[in-house]
């Protein structure tokens, strides 16, 4: 029998569900393997042990034919981003842990903890982000940075870094993330997995930061189409109790038919959303951030690129250059929204002083800002969301690389500096653009995108093995589409080495 960890999520899900895996003897299973692994990772910055075996005795307990939810007994953790009653949450700051590591402990569940337990699922803990989800890496003051399972002297990217680094590690089956700016997507990508990014409004959110432009939302990473599809399924319900927040992220938009998970069941029997005609897949590598930095695909990025077109077109699709120019004001504008988050942290003085130097530096930026300055930012995403539709639009899909470099070392974004030093913001956030020039424009834009790998490769002869992969966009309300397709390429063999980049 396959061992309880190396199950697939609807595996592990149909195993709980026919009786054949107990909720104790599976939350038990990975809560040895965090102890195992997590030290020399750190996707967990808190390990709910106690309440996560009682958890899951109450499930086992329940009376044969009661109600019982899609996810009854999977474990899951969310990031520390998000309200969990009984655990601390430190949004990864620390500003908000206190000077002697003391985070405040919530009382309530937030939406998106409420959603996960409706399902039935087993929440194990947190799992490490960078300061408040500002980045693309997952290092902070708080607690140990979320490395790469694959080499582990690189970051598991941001700002679900945590998640992507416990679900690569085996230590979670799959898990929620929340992509604002590619936080599901850059993850996924660094770790080897797929990274779901929904449409906007597609699922109910609520997260932990302003999201003035409505740049946030939820979506699965996993280690196959199944899986993300089970869990994109279970975030698309609405979270118990009466709704509250804001209305366009509450708006519930299920599969256009049936679940997703059905749809990639179907897909993988010929019956494919599009029909029999193959995809017109536009292939791109131009970036909103070329006006102002100097934005290079590495020969690593490259190589995953052709990697992915040769697949597609294995796959039956065709697949073009496409020609696509983006507004030179892009890059002021989504800074200027982006940063604003930190404006409206609910921090004193004497908790500021505590932040990283990006945090800080973009708090300080922030304050400064007019709300008339923040009016005419959003005003310009939005009227570049329109050309870019329509630019998308002449495509079934549009690929790019999903990330220009191979996992970065811990510290480079900040190398030179410091990561409590505020001189090192500009360079920080350079870095950043540069390493992932192709996933905020979707935030952006509100169109669903997905990451997957398509090789394994080395920076350098001595270097780890690790994976590198493509971005795949779709046009409005697509994920049944990017889901298939990731599903074909699944068909077509694995794009690697395998799990931790084991050869």
């Amino acid at each position: 029998m396959t061992p309880i960890g190396d199950l697939s999520a609807v595996q592990l899900r149909d195993a709980l569900a026919r009786g054949k895996l107990s909720a104790v003897e599976t939350a038990e299973h990975f809560l040895a393997r965090i102890e195992e692994r997590n030290p020399a990772l750190g996707a967990f910055v808190h390990v709910a042990a106690e309440s996560a075996l009682e958890r899951a005795r109450v499930l086992d307990a329940l009376p044969p034919g009661s109600p019982r939810g899609p996810l009854h007994g999977v474990p899951l953790a969310v990031k520390d981003l998000h309200d969990v009653a009984g655990m601390p949450t430190t949004h990864g700051s620390a500003a908000v842990a206190g000077q002697h590591g003391g985070a405040p402990v919530a009382g309530t569940d937030d939406d998106l903890a409420a959603v996960l337990g409706a399902s039935g699922a087993v929440l194990l803990g947190k799992t490490q982000v960078p300061e408040f989800g500002l980045d693309c890496y997952s290092e902070n003051l708080v607690a140990p940075p979320a490395r790469n399972p694959h080499d582990p002297a690189t970051g598991a990217g941001g700002s679900s870094g945590g998640q992507a680094a416990a679900v690569a590690a085996g230590m979670l089956p799959v898990a929620p993330g929340s992509d604002g700016g590619g936080s599901v997507r850059i993850p996924a990508a660094a770790c080897g997995l797929i990274g779901l990014k929904p449409n906007r409004g597609r699922v109910p959110t609520a997260d932990a930061q302003s999201d003035a432009a409505q740049l946030v939302v939820h979506g699965p990473i996993a280690r196959t189409a199944e899986d993300a599809a089970l869990l994109l399924d279970v975030l698309c319900a609405p979270a118990p109790g009466p709704a509250h927040g804001n209305v366009v992220h509450r708006a519930v938009r299920a599969a256009p038919q049936g679940s997703f998970l059905d749809g990639v069941r179907a897909a993988r029997r010929g019956d494919l959303p599009w029909g029999r005609r193959p995809l017109r897949i536009g292939v791109s590598t131009s970036s909103p951030f070329d006006a102002v930095q100097d934005i290079a695909v590495s020969p690593e990025a490259r190589s995953a690129l052709d990697a992915g077109v040769a697949r597609l077109l294995a796959a039956g699709h065709e697949v073009g250059e496409a020609s696509i120019a983006y507004d030179p004001e892009y890059p002021r504008a989504f800074f200027d929204v982006w940063t604003t988050a930190m404006g409206t942290a609910p921090l004193d003085d004497e908790q500021a002083v505590r932040l990283t130097g990006l945090a800080g530096a973009f708090r300080s930026r922030a304050l400064r800002r007019s709300a008339v300055e923040l009016a005419r930012a959003v005003s310009t995403l939005r009227r570049i969301e329109q050309d870019v539709v329509r630019a998308y639009g002449s495509w079934d899909m549009v690929l790019t690389p999903a990330l220009a470099m191979t996992p970065r070392p811990l510290g480079w974004y900040w190398e030179g500096y410091g990561l409590e030093d505020p001189a090192g913001a500009d360079q920080d956030y350079r870095r950043q653009c540069q390493y992932t020039p192709w996933t905020s424009i979707v935030n952006v834009v509100g169109l669903p995108a997905v990451t997957v790998p398509t090789l394994w490769t080395r920076a350098g002869r001595a270097a780890p093995v690790v994976p590198m992969g493509v971005q795949l966009i779709g046009r409005p309300s697509a994920e049944a589409q990017l889901l298939a397709v990731v599903a074909q390429l699944e068909d077509q063999g694995p794009a690697g080495p395998g799990p931790a980049g084991q050869e």
